[in-house]
């Protein structure tokens, strides 16, 4: 593993990302020494803690672990690119010589000891590859899985079976941000999509889909790729490349039907030899793409398709991934992780088929300044399908803020009922309507107000 024997301590700057969090985990398991700092403490936090990591919040020199301090030679410094550059111990680290590399490319160097299985693509990248692991686990085979949202299968973003040798197989999502995904040489990629979506890196969709072009040249035997973008694999005669979608694609779902539970689906999966039945432990319509994705390249990987079913069938999902929060008689209210205007509307129509009697309220927070401005359009379009909007400030995440960009921007071209409100006080906003179906949006911080919400509608 990427001449990581020789670092006995691990510094994260970062550490409560949901990324970077997985990778702490796997040099903890490895017997390695694991701080960090982060911005706010959090419930993943809490949980490293508790693994025996040594977390503070506050960017201070004087925090950095002492052991840290007087061991550079010894410790491999992690960051995320959400570190701003001024920030206090990232210039200490930088200043002393700590070998310091980004979480991408860790990711890449773990994964070449690795058969790796990597997951690309605007959306569907968690849930995909969350599937990939539970398969591959249910196979019971030797797999570790760096997950970017925790599965409610397993409760960890870190999902290992069996030993981690070069025989095993290795799952990660390849991001897009920051060309992370370039890191990676995987031995099969997944790309379930490929929207426009940072163009604060890009620039423009066309140069993102160069890049996407450039990460399949990467890859090294196998490609299964959504049946709508296979035009993105041309060129790449190296690759054996397989298309899937719903009634389109080598690997395909047809027969789509609502099961006895609300919002959930039964389809016929062809492609694994016979057609087989599959029952989706998991909600939403865009959910069957995934599902026959990860079923394509557990397949190729030479997963039984009996297993292959099963496993679709027991997979609960990944945390804010159209995550029930309360399913009742007279409220139901529901989770999502969307943060891209297509994302938004295949959730929203996704909720609308389950509930069309009930009015639906969404509360929504924009993440990034640059997103909310390359797609307000988008945004207002999707969350009009809402019957009422409360919308929150923009979530920053690593950028400073940008003239006259802010939620205004999507608020002014909704056209549905809608309220702009804060964080602090949405709660009450809530507690003042008649709630039949709710639903939280967001990348940013909302999650935090998760709780509090299911309070007052209880």
């Amino acid at each position: 593993m990427m001449k990581g024997e020789q670092y006995d301590i691990v510094y994260f700057l970062g550490i409560g990302g949901i990324g970077m969090s997985a990778l702490a985990r796997w040099f903890m398991l490895q017997g390695k020494r694991v701080a960090g700092y982060d911005r706010t403490p959090t419930v993943l936090t809490r949980e490293l803690e508790k693994e025996g990591m040594e977390i503070h919040y506050d960017d201070a020199v004087e925090k950095i672990p002492e052991y840290v301090r007087v061991n550079s030679s010894n410790t491999l410094v992690i960051i995320t690119p959400a570190i701003p550059p001024d920030h206090k111990e990232l210039n200490y680290l930088r200043q002393q010589g700590y070998v310091m590399k980004k979480r991408a490319e860790v990711l890449g160097l773990i994964s070449r000891n690795h058969r790796t299985l990597a997951v690309a693509g605007t959306h569907g990248k968690t849930t995909t590859s969350s599937m990939i692991a539970h398969i591959l686990k249910s196979a019971g085979k030797d797999m570790v899985a760096f997950l970017g949202g925790v599965t409610t299968n397993y409760q960890s973003n870190l999902v290992m079976s069996g030993t981690t040798n070069s025989s095993a197989f290795m799952v990660a999502e390849a991001d897009e941000f920051d060309r992370s995904f370039l890191h990676l040489h995987p031995w099969l990629a997944v790309i379930t999509s490929a929207d426009a979506d940072h163009l604060d890196i890009y620039g423009n969709h066309q140069t993102m889909l160069s890049s996407y072009k450039e990460f399949i040249r990467q890859v090294q035997q196998f490609l299964v790729i959504h049946d709508s973008i296979a035009s993105l694999s041309e060129g790449a005669e190296h690759l054996k490349s397989y298309t899937y979608g719903i009634n389109r694609g080598q690997f395909f779902a047809d027969q789509v039907r609502p099961a006895q539970q609300v919002g959930f689906f039964e389809f016929e999966l062809h492609g694994l030899g016979a057609v087989h039945p599959v029952s989706l432990g998991v909600p939403g319509f865009h959910n069957v793409e995934n599902a026959v994705a990860a079923a394509a390249a557990c397949h190729i990987a030479g997963i039984p398709a009996s297993v292959i079913c099963n496993a679709l069938a027991s997979f609960t999902g990944a945390k804010r991934r159209f995550e029930f929060i309360l399913r009742k008689d007279d409220v139901v209210f529901i989770d999502d992780y969307a943060h891209h205007p297509a994302e938004i509307e295949a959730f929203l129509r996704s909720v609308k088929a389950m509930y069309p009697q009930r009015k639906l309220t969404v509360v929504f927070q924009p993440h990034l300044y640059t997103r909310t401005r390359d797609f307000a359009d988008g945004f207002a379009r999707s969350l009009s399908l809402a019957d009422e909007l409360l919308l929150l400030d923009i979530y920053p995440a690593r950028e400073l803020p940008i003239p006259g960009v802010d939620s205004n921007l999507i608020f002014e071209k909704v056209t549905t009922k809608k309220e702009r409100c804060t964080k602090s006080d949405v709660v009450k906003k809530i507690a003042n309507r008649k709630i039949e179906v709710l639903a939280t949006v967001g990348a940013g911080d909302i999650d935090t107000l998760v709780e509090p919400i299911k309070l007052q509608l209880q």
